[in-house]
């Protein structure tokens, strides 16, 4: 009998164990059919989107920090394939469109046209695959972005603190002091508040403190009421300062008022200049050095290929011509090509000055770049000549005129504006007679050309004659911005001494 009961017992237990055990594979198997069907559903384009492929905001120049989103040419829904131009966006240097990398859809827009500040690495758009659905496409959380149009973000006033100055004093106004008047106040520790302006628009004069003074010591001594200024009625929002604020602080709310101004949106391009300009003569040591350059040979070689003639090969001498094979018609080149060409070979004769300046030291740099500054609307840059000692004049000149167009057309490519080794600012066509130019570094020199002049000067004959002749004579100012850590004033001047030769014997420096 007990046998019979353990052993049914055992078979109870056995029975029940096995009724939990399928149970429990049928729970679990109905588990695993709930949580696969759960994750079909929401991994489903309908349910959690399309995995996108994020459009990042490039940098376009070594200097970029930001950029500006000028106009977008594709809409959302269009299909783009690697190449196409997707915007235009505003770089520190110039305008230069994004082109797609890849194949796909263009499904949402993330930056619109005209903003600004974008930072780099900051998504402006997404793509998908061909053959997705571009309308169900995952929108990651964005940061906002700084709008065209959006006026600066005001700063919340903190609570006023509570004034200690003497009782039945005017109320706080704007604060004109002389400084005679400023040191009395100093010395005697008098109020400000309580001296009565009668200068002109609103100063306080040394004779206003004095007979603040003088009435002070005529007051008996005992209990007395301080005096008093009339009150004067001040703008709301003005700052209270000992300083003397001339022309007056400009108020909102009041356009057109004496002292007033209009803060005018700085671009990219004109923050990128100011910060490398600063940087240019705050950092880097300039010396100067000047040189008066005869124009008259490359005058009249300028007027000789204007009229188009056929170069005459004499042995023994160097055909100045050969530039242009020999027969050419109405060719145009200005002074500034020339001075581009006397540039470049005067460097390839001279490589010390061919150098830039970086965190290591010194840099000998193999090629010759001359960058050209070109004035645009959105502030100056500087296009590059690359390799224009191997130039003709007649290529410098073409190449000249085709990045000056791109440059005020704000196209150039990256590639057309970085890496020049030597830079020349030419004002001369507007009547600027000689200046001095802030060297654009890494560059160790810049060329400041100044315009022509006739003056009357006596020059000899010829080389064996030595009685001199009064003649007009053709003459340009330059001046050499260089880097006192890379180009000495020795070298300045044996580089000046160089460029002026080449310049007045243009037939020596047309050749390639």
């Amino acid at each position: 009998m007990a046998a019979c009961i353990r052993l049914g017992r055992g078979a109870l237990t056995l029975i029940t164990y096995n009724k939990l055990l399928s149970q429990s594979k049928l729970v679990t198997q109905s588990k695993y059919v709930l949580t696969s069907s759960f994750r079909c559903v929401f991994q489903s384009p309908s349910v959690c989107g399309v995995t996108p492929l994020n459009v990042q905001m490039p940098a376009l120049s070594p200097t970029m920090e930001e950029g500006n989103i000028v106009k977008w040419l594709k809409k959302e829904g269009d299909e783009v394939a690697a190449g196409d131009a997707l915007c235009e966006i505003e770089t520190d240097k110039a305008m230069v469109v994004l082109e797609s990398n890849d194949d796909g859809v263009l499904a949402k827009i993330l930056v619109q046209d005209g903003s600004q500040g974008v930072r780099l690495g900051t998504p402006i758009a997404l793509m998908v695959a061909e053959g997705e659905d571009w309308k169900q496409v995952e929108i990651p959380p964005l940061d906002p972005v700084r709008p065209a149009s959006a006026p600066p973000t005001a700063e919340v006033p903190a609570p006023p603190v509570a004034s200690t100055r003497p009782p039945g004093a005017s109320a706080l106004q704007p604060l004109r002091l002389s400084p005679a008047a400023r040191h009395i106040l100093d010395t005697h520790g008098l109020d400000p508040h309580l001296v009565k302006a009668t200068g002109p628009r609103g100063l306080t004069t040394k004779e206003d403190v004095l007979k603040l003074l003088n009435q002070r010591d005529k007051v008996p001594s005992g209990p007395s009421a301080p005096v008093t200024a009339a009150p004067t009625p001040s703008p709301p929002g003005v700052p209270t300062t000992g300083r003397p604020s001339y022309p007056p602080v400009s108020v909102p709310g009041k356009p057109g008022a004496p002292g007033t101004f209009t803060e005018i949106p700085a671009s990219n391009v004109r923050r990128v200049i100011a910060q490398r300009l600063t940087q240019s003569k705050s950092t880097i040591p300039h010396s100067y050095a000047s040189v008066e350059c005869d124009l008259g040979a490359v005058m009249k070689l300028r007027k000789q290929l204007a009229k188009g003639f056929e170069a005459a090969e004499t042995p023994g001498t160097i055909d100045f011509c050969t530039d242009f094979s020999h027969v050419q018609e109405n060719i145009k080149v200005s002074v500034n090509d020339f001075i581009i060409k006397a540039v470049a070979v005067t460097l390839r004769e001279m490589p010390e000055v061919n150098v830039t300046w970086s965190a290591e030291g010194p840099q000998a740099l193999d090629s010759i770049h001359i960058s050209i500054a070109v004035a645009t609307q959105r502030g100056l840059i500087t296009p590059i000549i690359k390799d224009a000692a191997n130039k003709g004049l007649q290529e410098i000149a073409a190449t000249a005129k085709a990045l000056a167009q791109k440059a005020r057309d704000g196209k150039l490519l990256p590639e057309e504006y970085q890496g020049g080794s030597f830079s020349i600012s030419n004002l001369g066509m507007f009547g600027i007679s000689g200046f001095s130019a802030v060297i654009n570094p890494p560059q160790a020199c810049i060329l400041a050309v100044g315009g022509t002049r006739a003056e009357l000067r006596l020059t000899p004959q010829n080389q064996d004659s030595l009685t001199p002749v009064l003649c007009t004579q053709q003459l340009m100012t330059t001046t050499l911005s260089s880097d006192r850590r890379l180009v000495d004033d020795d070298l300045a001047s044996r580089f000046l001494e160089k460029f002026r030769a080449n310049l007045e014997r243009p037939q020596h420096t047309s050749l390639p």
